[in-house]
């Protein structure tokens, strides 16, 4: 059993989306602190997570996805209310409740961008990754997989503003020295298609 540093979780507020705790906690010399937390998780989901060692489950996917006909990256554009900008990302979403991480894709692709996915690579993508852990215990699988099709706007939500792109190597090259809002996530996958190509998504 691992050593459990945090002793008490509190509820600040609770959304249908996030929540923020106040996490008392024992720092490396034995002093009580504590840690705000934001999380996706109810309080009852998270209380089992730290507290009894319940496995934790993947909050969403991140897709790097291959356009075969055009030999390109599929990225977004959308505004995020936290930048009050738009920002380029890799498409992305929340798994649903008991929801399989490769239907959760399969969805989100077709929402975000209109395209179908064609085949995941299931030896890439399989670990469950921490995308801001100094803030929230919000994870995500990183999913690779080519598709097909033709980018469209008309399976959005209301509150998605999002724009689906096409982006071969070449314009990958220029995009990462633009001076432009990017996710982490979306610039590295940029950087690293736009050195290997296609090849990239055969690792």
């Amino acid at each position: 059993m691992k050593d459990n540093k945090i002793k008490d979780l509190k509820p600040l507020a609770q959304t249908k989306f996030l929540s923020i705790y106040d996490a008392r906690y024992e720092n490396k010399i034995g002093n009580e602190k504590h840690w705000m937390i934001a999380s996706r998780k109810g309080y009852d989901i998270l209380s089992d997570k730290y507290f009894n060692n319940k496995k934790d489950e993947i909050d969403a996917v991140v897709i790097a996805a291959f356009h075969k006909e055009s030999k390109s990256l599929v990225l977004v554009k959308q505004f995020r209310v936290p930048l009050n900008d738009y920002v380029y990302e890799l498409p992305a979403g929340l798994v649903d409740n008991n929801e399989k991480a490769e239907l959760a894709v399969k969805r989100e692709l077709k929402e975000e961008t209109g395209l179908k996915v064609l085949e995941i690579n299931k030896k890439l993508g399989n670990k469950q990754l921490y995308l801001s852990p100094g803030m929230t215990e919000e994870s995500a699988s990183l999913v690779y997989c080519t598709c097909e099709g033709e980018l469209s706007t008309k399976y959005l939500e209301e509150d998605e503003d999002i724009t689906p792109m096409l982006v071969n190597k070449e314009e990958a090259k220029k995009l990462i020295n633009e001076d432009i809002k990017i996710d982490i996530k979306a610039f590295m996958t940029l950087q690293s298609f736009a050195l290997f190509g296609e090849d990239f998504f055969e690792l």
